[in-house]
């Protein structure tokens, strides 16, 4: 495909001159006597190359450049004037013009320019696209592995469900909650999709409890209380010793979830932010979901009390900057809580103190 060009310069017998320059070795070329015509036919037409003289009236060649860098990224320019002059040279460099030429201009001379302009512009678009073509194959092995990573981490999710009294619709609420809140609290995609799967794991450690533990129907003694308290270090153990991302996180939400603002949670009794900000999110999540739920030994209570007994505990038991978060987008958990109810409207037993 032929090469096209636009010859822009208020002198038109040059821009006629050096149009035949071009046509004679083969481009097809246009002439434009000004800026504003130059614009108006690169709306109309794709140039690959612009040569444009700098002291134009009106609008100047340099500001010429400014415009097409702008719009049309993709057009090599050359800038062409009758005075030698070093700052502007370099500034027209600077600006992305692929050479700078004197006049009068030498043909043989001129049309060498011409010949690297165009030769530069291939090989910076063909960079770019390999460029583009080798992230996309990054994005899809990302997502790839990710993808596997999801998949490992549901089968551990559904092997400690088997476990547990806890339903697939609560490990899918309390996810799609955590998410609301990172989101809300101006987390990067990245780590929202980590939450998202993450999250659901807090409990894992419940794998190791006891069964007369775990399901017992009744209210716990101090002492089975103290035992199941342990599913946070089990969790972690389960989940560390990774460089995943994801499972990092997991670890740190399985492990940190039940400890506390002012330091008086487990298991290691941290305080304030050396808790994990996603550990600190699913903690509300999870409170939130368990009190909206009828349990073994109540009812459910109204969303309002859920916000009360919530907002009591803001500084004490969570992190305040999460559960302002979490009362701004309280209509979207609410959402979250009505499409994805259990049919027998319950949440397990779980270790919910607050």
């Amino acid at each position: 495909m032929s090469r096209r060009i636009l010859v822009v310069d208020d002198e038109i017998l040059i821009c006629k001159m050096v149009s035949r320059w071009l046509e004679g070795d083969g481009y097809e070329s246009d002439i434009a006597g000004s800026a504003g015509e130059a614009l108006q036919l690169l709306k109309e037409k794709r140039y690959d190359l612009l040569i444009s003289d700098i002291n134009m009236p009106q609008v100047t060649g340099i500001e010429l450049l400014q415009k097409v860098k702008e719009l049309y990224p993709e057009v090599a320019v050359i800038m062409a004037t009758a005075v030698d002059q070093r700052d502007t040279a370099i500034h027209a460099l600077l600006l992305g013009a692929y050479a700078y030429i004197i006049k009068p201009f030498h043909k043989n001379e001129f049309l060498i320019n011409v010949v690297n302009a165009l030769e530069r512009r291939r090989l910076t678009i063909e960079s770019k696209r390999h460029r583009e073509i080798l992230e996309e194959e990054v994005r899809e092995r990302t997502a790839d592995i990710r993808n596997r990573e999801e998949e490992i981490a549901l089968h551990l999710i559904s092997a400690a469900g088997h476990r547990d009294e806890e339903t697939g619709e609560h490990i899918k609420r309390l996810g799609l909650y955590s998410v609301a809140i990172a989101e809300a609290l101006g987390w990067d995609q990245e780590r929202i999709d980590y939450i998202r799967v993450a999250a659901p794991m807090h409990d894992v450690g419940k794998i190791g409890i006891p069964d007369k533990i775990l399901q017992k129907p009744g209210k716990l003694s101090s002492d089975e209380y103290e035992i199941i308290k342990g599913h946070t270090t089990i969790g972690g153990d389960i989940l560390g010793g990774t460089t995943i991302p994801l499972l990092q996180m997991a670890k740190d939400i399985a492990l940190f979830h039940h400890e506390k603002w002012d330091g008086t949670g487990y298991p290691q009794g941290l305080r304030g932010e050396d808790i994990p900000q996603a550990a600190r999110i699913v903690a509300i999540a999870d409170v939130y979901d368990a009190l909206s739920h009828d349990r073994i030994y109540r009812k459910a209570y109204s969303e309002p009390d859920v916000l009360s007994i919530i907002g009591e505990k803001k500084g004490s038991h969570f992190d305040p900057a999460v559960f302002e978060c979490f009362r701004a987008i309280l209509p979207e958990m609410g959402n979250i809580l009505e499409e994805y109810t259990d049919a027998q409207g319950q949440a397990g037993q779980g270790l919910v103190k607050i």
